[in-house]
């Protein structure tokens, strides 16, 4: 309850809405005010210490508190605080940080087009992939293929290619042209003894049925996450990216890689792709590039698809999208010093020489009575949380244990997610051995918690 009115938390109450939060339960429930973060901890408006396992939203790389982020952002405020993009106006910061993308980027990518969030920068991906189409005198060839669990953001555009209920209930979602395929999550969908490998062609197939189905001269893209993230850290079984990209290019179907979350190091590697051999047309990466310092994403796209979109532009006489924060100065500037220290530290092998030791950490979680399924790769993970561990049975209903478990680890001192009743992990970067090992501690106490509360609810029932 709520319930000193000068507080922060009674304030937050009176005069925020919220994004994913039940409003009645907030206005009972009230705010944890964070007021101060230093490295891999943040700090609430009591003081309290957390070890932020989430690194924010899957994204503060380089930890809070980031004296040389404070710096490049106070730099360029100084120097340009803001210029637009539009009408053939430009500025260094954002010249220099496309051509480090480029340089870096997974594929053969041409040109950058930036957005202040990954949704706005998934909504343009829709919107050029429209475009090209048209230019290409191909108006039937509209359709994009998601999967059911994929996030791609909450736009009306981009959260249609999202595949959760949440984002589609009473929102009137999804918008025509969209459709979704099947969840790549093998141990969850995959058939009695059917291998890894076997689930991969069946999923492939069932893409290409798609497909047929609705035609190939209409289908004009398939995007996803190399790792799913707020699906439920999914982790793409043996062969999948290989065997979907094989079916895309059958059908002259693009390919979209969303790097919202993967970008930068968080699999152990630069890009989500790179792991998993995906071959882009588009890349979306946003989080990780400026830590979230400063709000920033950016779009890349291959040579072919710029150019028919170049002509088109000279026919019609403009590119008529943009917004007024497209390539902001001071976002950019933050972005080319965030990247410098992911390098200058070596944070991308930092995150897999510790992406290991998280690993190994959570899979001692493994003969837990709750844990169904331990999975991840790199600096990303997760714990779902099952009733009936031979069955994989859920709980019912769907999130009051992983919400408790979260609660818990709250009390710990640690923030994570609950998916539901999937406990997703995603620390910053920098994190070091005694920080992991102080993380897996602590979650470790709240899910011990988590059993014996379950156990005594079950036993009331009885």
């Amino acid at each position: 309850m709520v319930d000193r009115p000068n507080s922060p938390a009674f304030r937050d109450v009176a005069v925020n809405f919220h994004p994913y939060t039940n409003a009645r339960k907030h206005e009972d429930k009230g705010a944890m005010v964070i007021r101060e973060g230093k490295g891999i901890h943040v700090y609430d408006d009591t003081g309290k210490e957390y070890i932020e396992g989430l690194a924010g939203l899957w994204s503060v790389a380089v930890g809070f508190g980031e004296p040389r982020l404070v710096e490049a952002a106070r730099a360029q405020m100084e120097k340009l605080p803001f210029y637009h993009s539009f009408a053939h106006k430009s500025h260094e910061p954002s010249i220099e940080l496309s051509e480090r993308l480029l340089a870096m980027a997974p594929g053969k990518m041409s040109k950058v087009f930036y957005t202040s969030s990954g949704s706005e920068a998934n909504d343009t991906a829709i919107k050029l992939v429209w475009y090209y189409n048209n230019a290409r005198g191909r108006p039937e060839k509209k359709k994009i293929i998601s999967r059911i669990k994929g996030y791609h953001g909450i736009t009306i555009a981009s959260g249609s290619l999202t595949g959760l209920p949440y984002n589609h209930k009473d929102f009137d979602l999804p918008i025509k042209n969209i459709l979704h395929t099947a969840c790549p999550h093998h141990w969850r969908f995959g058939w009695e003894g059917e291998s890894e490998e076997e689930f991969a062609s069946r999923l492939a197939g069932e893409l290409e049925q798609l497909i047929l189905t609705e035609g190939p001269e209409t289908v004009a893209a398939f995007i996803g996450e190399p790792v799913m993230g707020a699906g439920g850290v999914i982790v793409p079984p043996r062969t999948y990216w290989q065997k979907i990209q094989t079916v895309c290019r059958k059908y002259d179907v693009l390919v979209i890689a969303d790097e919202v979350i993967n970008g930068f190091g968080r699999t152990g590697q630069l890009w989500g792709s790179t792991t998993y051999g995906i071959e882009p047309d588009m890349v979306i990466c946003s989080k990780q590039l400026t830590s979230s310092y400063m709000p920033l994403a950016a779009l890349l796209f291959s040579d072919e698809i710029y150019q028919a979109i170049a002509d088109n532009t000279a026919k019609i006489g403009t590119f008529g999208h943009g917004f007024t924060a497209s390539g902001h100065p001071v976002a950019t500037a933050v972005a080319l010093e965030n990247l410098k220290i992911i390098e200058e530290r070596d944070l991308v092998g930092n995150a897999a020489r510790m992406g290991e030791h998280l690993q190994a950490g959570l899979r001692r979680f493994a003969d837990h009575p709750l844990v169904g399924e331990v999975r991840g790769v790199g600096m990303i993970g997760c714990i779902e949380l099952v009733a009936d561990k031979t069955s994989k049975q859920a709980f019912d209903p769907a999130g009051a244990v992983g919400t408790y478990c979260y609660e818990r680890c709250q009390e710990h001192g640690l923030i994570i997610r609950n998916l539901g009743d999937q406990m997703a992990f995603c620390p910053p970067l920098i994190i070091d051995e005694t920080g992991l090992n102080q993380l897996l501690e602590r979650f470790g106490q709240a899910l011990d918690e988590t059993a014996q509360w379950v156990g005594s609810k079950h036993q009331a029932a009885e």
